[in-house]
């Protein structure tokens, strides 16, 4: 797993071949961060995708309002990539991954590409590997790249570091928690999506997220559309606030940005730490060997 092995990778999937673009994520995932940012590309890409997260709780029909953003942003001949990120077991590690019944309409489309991996422990809702695989979509030319997060709460925050905009998703059945989640939803969203807006008290969510906006001490008013994704209402004028900001100066500014740079530097270099205490805990097999981890030379 070598620095030469991921260039070639990477130079396969430029040519737009997705198997090879694949088997790069999966390269990226396990390579050590040295061997990864080797490729200067990976530092500075001569082009950004439109980076636009989605998060909010489980539930709310995150993944069916991803399959109708895709539909509505190829309709403009986009190259879409999507990271949908699975909450991890905390016993294997493992996660359910759920990219071979998400999406399903888009499986043969050949500009659209589908991610799955799982947060492997990750407080922040993102695991390492997200951060540098967003690169990787810079880099292989795609357009927009939809991060689909796991949830979002106080501790579940990471897509603020790596995504362009940020998109909350709500059902009116979560009107109870906005005010338990009020900061976070403050500090992280662009857009407020209600989904499922033909239940009961979809209007009254949508007074409650316009009103704690001003609570929060918020200047201006970020926008809060209704939508029914199912039925594909809705999903259009959500389409289009990316569309308005996909040609912006965000995505390299941000790329630029030193706070995310720093968060994105804590989260690999967090990996890497984890990588060298489990490969001297795997040498633990005997109380002496426990003890021969405290002692200093």
């Amino acid at each position: 797993m070598s620095a030469q092995e991921g260039s070639d990778k990477l130079a396969q999937a430029k040519a737009g071949d997705f198997q090879a673009f694949s088997k790069f994520l999966t390269w990226l995932e396990k390579a050590p961060a040295k061997d990864v940012f080797a490729l200067k590309e990976l530092i500075e890409p001569s082009r950004t995708a439109f980076r636009f997260g989605i998060t909010g709780p489980p539930g709310a029909g995150k993944s069916t309002l991803v399959g109708r953003l895709i539909s509505h942003l190829r309709k403009q001949n986009l190259k879409i990539g999507v990271l949908a990120v699975d909450p991890s077991s905390p016993f294997s590690q493992g996660a359910i991954l759920g990219d071979r019944i998400r999406y399903s309409e888009h499986f043969l489309d050949p500009a659209v590409f589908i991610r799955s991996l799982g947060t492997r422990g990750s407080l922040g809702g993102l695991s390492s590997a997200a951060f540098l695989m967003a690169r990787a979509f810079d880099v292989c030319a795609f357009d927009v790249l939809l991060i689909e997060t796991v949830g979002v709460g106080q501790t579940e925050l990471d897509v603020l570091h790596v995504a362009d905009q940020v998109c909350v998703v709500l059902v009116p059945e979560s009107g109870d928690s906005v005010q338990a989640m009020k900061a976070g939803l403050m500090e992280i969203a662009d857009v407020y999506v209600v989904n499922k807006a033909d239940r009961p008290g979809a209007d009254g969510l949508v007074r409650e997220i316009e009103a704690a906006q001003h609570d929060g001490g918020s200047s201006t008013s970020k926008p809060v559309l209704k939508a029914v994704a199912s039925e594909d209402k809705g999903v259009e004028e959500l389409a289009r606030l990316i569309l308005a900001d996909i040609k912006s100066e965000r995505p390299a500014a941000n790329r630029r940005d030193p706070k995310r740079l720093r968060e994105e530097a804590r989260s690999i270099l967090r990996r890497e730490w984890e990588n060298r205490i489990d490969q001297q805990l795997s040498h633990v097999s005997d109380p002496a060997a426990f003890a021969k981890l405290f002692q200093t030379k």
